[in-house]
């Protein structure tokens, strides 16, 4: 029951957490683009009240026309619509997530004995950890080299050597699937804390000194934009973390760290072309391709690097051995019954049954074969020739009969 009720709570956190996403990196791609894109005001009123920027643009059958000002507006409208409860209802059902899905059972989720045999308490406080002294060192090298000249490329080398550590130590430590995950949100709990922490403070007290009458201080908007655009460039990396559990040849190869690193740079890389194409179409900035090809070019050497070994095919008198369904039992039995026989029955699947197994042969075969994410982590220790031998069965037409 405990199970059933685990698979609700995952289905609907994850829906929902889903949908804030969508909501915060949509708000933020969006603003992104309108600060590429604003041209300077041609109107002298506009001018007159420290609009530094202007977009017209035409959107489902309207036309539009925001302004940016320079500083603060002249005087502050009777509604302010602040972005905030997207950032933070996304990291909130993400963390609720995190922890149904890998905290909640961190011996089977989050635990891979064959890296690192520790306890679910200690598994669960280093993971939390990663969260939280990777903000640390982040928010310290913004705050040491941020404002400094070439400050915005000391920072993202010095970023991206703090991610490839993190992301060597989460796969040396945890279960790959986990440690994706992990990585994953750890830079997703810096977004968030981001604009906790900056962002939104720093409109709040720029907001507070205009009503004061007090001038207003340009070093908070500065700083909110910096953490804004390190915000939209750990978007995509964070998109593949995030995807990554649909796609076990990521992070059950051997060099699963390097598989990370090198599609978060990709992911990095292109979305810093789609910045600042924007500004090319203005002419303020040179044509962006080679982000954009740098990327490209990491994703096609990671798919050669990756590519599996060929086969040797079989000759072609050789008739393939024939698989009996008790050889396969004997193999379910032991490797697959404590999760998915009489007593426990995850995802409420048995297979202690020929007609169980026959029901479920097509899942058994992409899940212990196919992606060989099953049984998770290896926990029980299946062989390689033992999903072979399941795989042969299931191609012979998956019998059941003794």
């Amino acid at each position: 029951m405990e199970s059933y009720f685990l698979d609700w709570a995952n289905l609907l956190l994850r829906w929902v957490h889903v949908i804030t996403a969508i909501a915060w990196v949509g708000s933020s791609f969006y603003f992104v683009f309108l600060d590429s894109s604003l041209t300077p005001p041609e109107d002298p009123e506009l001018k007159r009240q420290g609009v530094s920027g202007e977009l017209w643009a035409v959107h489902g059958g309207g036309f539009y026309h925001p302004v940016k000002f320079a500083v603060s507006p002249p005087k502050l409208p009777g509604h302010l619509h602040w972005f905030y409860w997207e950032s933070y209802s996304t990291w909130l059902t993400g963390f609720s997530l995190f922890t149904v899905s890998y905290l909640w059972s961190a011996s089977t989720y989050l635990i891979d004995k064959s890296r690192m045999d520790w306890a679910p308490a200690e598994a669960i406080a280093v993971a939390l950890g990663f969260l939280v002294v990777f903000w640390l060192l982040y928010d310290g090298i913004c705050r040491v080299f941020g404002q400094r000249k070439n400050g915005d490329a000391i920072v993202g080398a010095l970023v991206l050597v703090l991610v490839c550590v993190a992301s060597w130590l989460a796969c040396h430590w945890f279960a790959g699937r986990a440690a994706f995950l992990l990585m994953g949100a750890m830079i997703a709990t810096s977004m968030s804390a981001n604009v906790f922490f900056w962002i939104i403070p720093g409109q709040r007290t720029v907001v507070q000194q205009i009503k004061d009458g007090l001038p207003v201080d340009p070093i908070h908007g500065k700083r909110g934009k910096q953490r804004s655009v390190h915000n939209t460039y750990f978007t995509l990396p964070v998109l593949f973390a995030m995807l990554s559990n649909h796609y076990s040849f990521t992070y059950t190869h051997p060099q699963n760290w390097l598989v990370l690193i090198a599609m978060m740079f990709a992911g990095a890389a292109i979305r810093q072309f789609f910045v600042m194409r924007h500004g090319y179409k203005l002419g303020r900035n040179a044509h962006p391709w080679p982000y954009a090809a740098a990327g490209v070019l990491v994703l096609l050497a990671l798919i050669t690097w990756m590519r599996p070994a060929p086969v040797a095919p079989a000759a072609a008198s050789a008739a393939p051995a024939a698989v009996s369904f008790v050889e396969v039992q004997k193999v379910l039995s032991a490797r697959c019954y404590m999760c998915h026989g009489e007593a426990v029955q995850m995802k409420n699947v048995r297979l202690d049954s020929p007609e169980q197994v026959k029901a479920h042969a097509q899942a058994v075969y992409q899940q212990a074969v196919v992606t060989k994410i099953m049984p998770m982590n290896n926990a029980t220790g299946i062989t390689d020739e033992e999903r072979a031998l399941i795989g042969a069965w299931f191609l012979a037409g998956a019998p059941t009969a003794p």
